[in-house]
């Protein structure tokens, strides 16, 4: 297929990130990805026939990305398109699946793995089986809300009983759930546990990555959601050695947001590009398990980065959202530490940028060692090196708990220029 100077992205998976199959995208290097995301979590989670607990968008082929290469990603914009969402903390509901509710959901009564449904009324026992009508659903609620969106999108309350059970009579409607997404809409369900309150809109992408190099359930393409995935009972069952296969896309760092850049590995020719899992807001850690899934527009532009064998997701957030620690000195700052260094008879200082390293694993002590491995290798420094730069001049926070993790720290412009990427960071932080 002829690469592109814009892709339109408008079609998703089954849940399912496999490299075997063909990409139906192809863009330039250097190109465009305009998508319609689709809402993540809830909606999918409680839509049988989708086999990874998301619905992202398929895979595109970044021409000339090889593996052993990185993608990098820029976030142009994000726009939510939802009206109205649901969310809240989940219960997975036994005999409903087969080891794994996000993946393989079966009906209680006929058996049947995957199978179709259908909406009948509102609330948490509206999505049938098609084959056999029984109530279907693998998830229930331990406690939620339903939350509308201003038309600035700037602002959102939770609704009472009244105005959730409006919106779940015409949930796609609300949600304005992309055409080829096949998801129930969540805001069937109706939730109003949680009335009145007022959040602050800040839409990031809970999904931005690359194609792992087997296939993946696309919401365990992570080192914590992946751990169902060992030993599993269903097909994506597998060992831990081949999670090391995973590209941590599943990241829900709400630092992943406009401005942002992505650096991702690649481990499958073309890189294969993948979105999705749109948040409207989020504190960090994901404490609840979940957050305000949205519809939404998103427009990336990417690049190959030639052999930077990376293993996981590197980020160059906005300044704003940079640990204090981590922020580029000011000119000031350079001229305080000029004068001091001066004092104690030293003529040279480091010039460094800040880069967050993503670390992934069955917990945030994993995970956290996860990253801090991730930097040293790229930088081909040691573990403990990493451990001082990020306590004195950066941070480690959690994206998601109970495993996702950013390791940040100022980088020398030596380490930066050495791996290729001082250019793209100097640009991020001008």
């Amino acid at each position: 297929m002829k690469a592109l100077q814009t892709v339109y992205v408008n079609h998703f998976t089954n849940g399912i990130l496999d490299p075997n199959e063909e990409m139906e995208y192809v863009v330039k290097d250097g190109g465009h990805i305009i998508a319609n995301t689709a809402p993540g979590c809830w909606g999918p989670m409680i839509t049988p026939a989708l086999k990874g607990g998301h619905e992202v968008t398929k895979p595109v082929y970044v021409e000339g990305a090889e593996v052993g290469d990185a993608i990098v990603i820029r976030i142009k914009s994000i726009e939510v398109t939802s009206v109205v969402t649901a969310s809240g903390n989940d219960k997975p509901m036994e005999g409903r699946f087969n080891g794994d509710p996000f993946v393989a959901a079966k009906c209680p009564n006929c058996g049947t793995v995957n199978p179709e449904t259908v909406i009948k009324g509102i609330g948490e026992k509206a999505v049938h089986c098609k084959q056999c009508d029984a109530d279907i659903t693998p998830f229930t609620f331990t406690h939620a809300y339903t939350i509308a969106f201003n038309e600035k999108k700037s602002i959102g309350v939770t609704l009472d009983q009244q105005a959730a059970e409006k919106v779940a009579q015409d949930g796609k409607k609300y949600m304005n759930t992309p055409e080829n997404s096949i998801q129930n809409p969540i805001v069937t369900f109706a939730p109003h546990d949680m009335v009145g309150t007022i959040a602050r809109l800040r839409p990031f992408l809970g999904q931005l990555g690359t194609t792992p190099a087997r296939p993946f359930p696309d919401s365990h393409n992570a080192g914590d959601f992946g751990q169902f995935l060992i030993a599993a009972p269903h097909d994506y069952g597998m060992t831990k050695e081949q999670l090391e296969d995973r590209t941590d896309g599943h990241m829900d760092i709400n630092r992943v947001r406009a401005g942002a850049i992505v650096i991702c590995p690649v481990k499958v020719p073309g890189g294969g590009v993948y979105l999705g899992d749109m948040h409207a807001m989020q504190g960090n850690g994901e404490i609840a398990g979940h957050t305000t899934d949205v519809a939404g527009i998103v427009t990336l532009q990417v690049e190959v980065l030639k052999g930077a064998n990376i293993e996981g997701p590197i980020i160059l957030p906005v300044e704003e959202d940079l640990p204090y620690l981590a922020k580029p000195f000011t000119k000031e700052e350079r001229k305080q530490a000029e004068i001091l260094a001066e004092k104690w008879g030293m003529e040279k200082l480091e010039k460094s940028l800040p880069i967050s390293f993503v670390g992934t694993g069955a917990n945030l002590n994993e995970a956290t060692t996860n990253g801090m491995e991730r930097a040293a290798k790229f930088f081909n420094i040691t573990v403990p090196e990493v451990m001082n730069r990020s306590t004195i001049t950066g941070s480690i926070d959690i994206g998601r708990h109970p495993g996702v993790v950013t390791v940040t720290f100022l980088a020398p412009k030596k380490y930066l220029k050495e791996k290729g990427i001082y250019d793209i960071v100097k640009q991020q932080y001008k």
